[in-house]
């Protein structure tokens, strides 16, 4: 640290020789693998950009897309297709890898693979990967990798925060020396977006799920936070605690043990994604996540979409995290090649299970399970600056035998699925959500009556500050009612006897965690918008008052029970207005209907 405060006193021209060298982070053990052998360098043929820095640095999205279009245009394996465009104008790219590229968008008979990179452009290994990998297929020893399998491979989902570029971006990771931004140029987390879909470039991947159907997609990201051994971690949702079951135990039985036998062979040690339970003190133990679907991996699990959170470990040396995450994705397409069809018949199990009920959230088991966890050693040091003690990772080795592992497998929130629901034709923002996740609906040509569930919001909390654009639901109480009406023509109907009928549930049922009504998609039911004066409802409390004798017992068993209502004269005139047929019937109202 002495070269950095020199740095500090001497100006800011050797900041980018002291990212260079890492001099702030934790000491990292030196590694080689087998796996160096997969580099190319400087004169060889097909080189890519970051091999030619020894993969210390990555190129930026025109050198990017100046590489990939020759290796497009060098083979007959590998098609480029554009399939958005970024807020600020970008073409979103993805290369499709196959021996029958005509017939690789829902081609039952060849298991697909979705790999996606950059969707947080500070985290490219996956980009640099996955280019050596098509390089590969293309003009190396690999294209036995797609004998019965094909590959999509999107560079970099976030090209506007790819290009947000700098050395000065990411200062808990090592490498590589130029990093993107985490976030899109609307500020938005794309890897947040997928049930909500506000930014261009995830209504553009969604668009493009629904037009390939893959069987397996991998999302590439780099972690930081604790210190540990492992060098390539990743996860999806358990066995346990997963919408997709079947799905689900096709990857913990088949692939994480070929995945990190793999790697393991290759010079890397795999772990599973993990997070600790207590900062300060590692040895109480890790918590196993089970995500939600604003997140790619708790996404898939409710859209039956098999899906793999790979997080790097961002204190490893770029060349290492790249070199591991290349490992990770030739594997995967090796696994797809001998096991796809078990694969694709696992998902078409989930597509087709009907259950009657359905967990929206999980919560840690007080049970923990228990594991040997390869982790690093640390020191508890106390700040001059802050005046709290802080992790001082010493970059040895440790070995926690036994450690306890708490996963997310408790039911927090479960609900029983309803034959469907209902929205008006006005609720325009949540049906076009629904088009975009492919959610299939119909929709009435002519008014019709319908014996409905329509639930009632009693108590709620907004969020006193935006999240990822928007003003969540923090928390919010419902009461249920069976009412008759009559929807107009244009109100959409979504069953859930449907494929992605789980997902439906996830978007629409309001106490989910990532619903629409959570995410603040229906902020007008919380709005009142027509009035009284006190000279129209004096009059005619009085001639409730005189009608129901019963009704001044009830308003002053109220007045004795609420502090609120005796102190403020307006809010006793409410008390009334709420007995009334003017009072807003809508007011508070979930405009989404229940077909139970």
């Amino acid at each position: 640290m002495k070269s950095l405060r020199n740095a500090m006193l001497l100006g800011s021209s050797l900041w980018p020789l002291l990212l260079a060298a890492n001099d702030h982070l934790p000491a990292v053990p030196t590694w080689q693998g087998s796996s160096e052998a997969l580099m190319k360098s400087k004169g060889q043929p097909w080189v890519t950009p970051a091999e030619l820095t020894g993969l210390n640095d990555s190129p930026d999205y025109a050198a990017t897309l100046h590489y990939v279009n020759q290796l497009v245009d060098s083979s007959e394996l590998l098609q480029l297709e554009q399939f958005g465009v970024s807020a600020q104008g970008r073409p979103l790219m993805v290369v499709k890898a196959s021996k029958a590229l005509h017939k690789i968008a829902q081609n039952p008979a060849r298991p697909l693979l979705l790999v996606q990179a950059g969707i947080h452009s500070g985290e490219i290994d996956g980009k640099d990967a996955g280019l050596m990998l098509l390089r590969d297929i293309a003009h190396g020893d690999k294209a036995a990798l797609l004998a019965n399998a094909d590959l999509l491979f999107i560079p970099v989902l976030s090209p506007d925060g790819h290009e947000r570029r700098s050395q000065f971006n990411r200062m808990n990771q090592r490498g590589p020396l130029h990093q993107g931004w985490r976030a899109t140029a609307q500020n938005l987390n794309l890897n947040r977006d997928y049930i909500k879909a506000d930014a261009p470039e995830m209504r553009a991947l969604l668009a493009l799920i629904n037009r390939y159907q893959p069987d397996l997609y991998i999302d590439v990201h780099v972690t930081d936070g604790e210190d540990y051994q492992y060098d390539i971690t990743y996860g999806f949702n358990q066995p346990f605690a997963a919408v997709s079951v079947n799905s689900a135990s096709w990857l913990n039985k088949l692939y994480r043990p070929t995945i990190d036998t793999a790697l393991e062979q290759a010079g890397h040690i795999p772990g599973p994604l993990i997070f600790g339970v207590d900062r300060q003190d590692f040895s109480k133990g890790i918590s196993g996540w089970t995500a939600s679907p604003r997140f790619s991996n708790g996404y898939g699990d409710v859209r039956h979409l098999p899906t793999i959170l790979v997080e790097n470990h961002s204190l490893k040396p770029y060349r290492q995290r790249v070199l591991g995450t290349y490992v990770l994705l030739q594997h995967s397409l090796k696994l797809l090649n001998e096991q796809g069809k078990a694969l694709i018949m696992a998902r078409q199990a989930d597509m087709n299970a009907r259950p009657q009920r359905m967990v929206l959230s999980y919560k840690a088991s007080s049970k923990p399970d228990f594991i040997d966890f390869k982790g690093m050693d640390y020191q508890l040091r106390q700040s001059d600056i802050s005046g709290e003690t802080y992790l001082h990772w010493t970059g040895e080795a440790k070995l926690y035998q036994q450690l306890p592992l708490y996963w997310d497998k408790v039911a927090d929130k479960e609900v029983a699925i309803p034959q469907a629901y209902w929205l008006g034709p006005e609720q325009q923002a949540a049906i076009d959500r629904l088009t975009v996740h492919g959610i299939e609906f119909s929709v009435l040509d002519k008014p019709r009556k319908l014996s409905l569930q329509q639930l009632s919001v009693t108590s709620y909390q907004f969020a006193t500050k935006p999240f990822e654009g928007r003003f969540m639901l923090q928390s919010a109480s419902f009461n249920r009612s069976n009412i008759s009406l009559t929807l107009p023509a244009g109100s959409v109907r979504v069953s859930t006897d449907q494929s992605l009928g789980r997902l439906a549930v996830a978007m629409l049922e309001p106490t989910a965690p990532d619903s629409l009504f959570s995410w603040g998609f229906f902020p007008g039911m919380f709005e009142r918008t027509e009035y009284f004066e006190p000279y129209a409802i004096e009059p005619l409390i009085a001639t409730m008052l005189a009608e129901q004798p019963e009704l001044k017992q009830q308003f002053e068993q109220a007045l004795a029970q609420d502090e609120k209502l005796r102190a403020n004269p307006r809010e006793r005139y409410n008390w009334f207005y709420r007995q009334m047929p003017y009072y807003d019937q809508q007011y508070l109202k979930y405009p989404v209907l229940l077909e139970p």
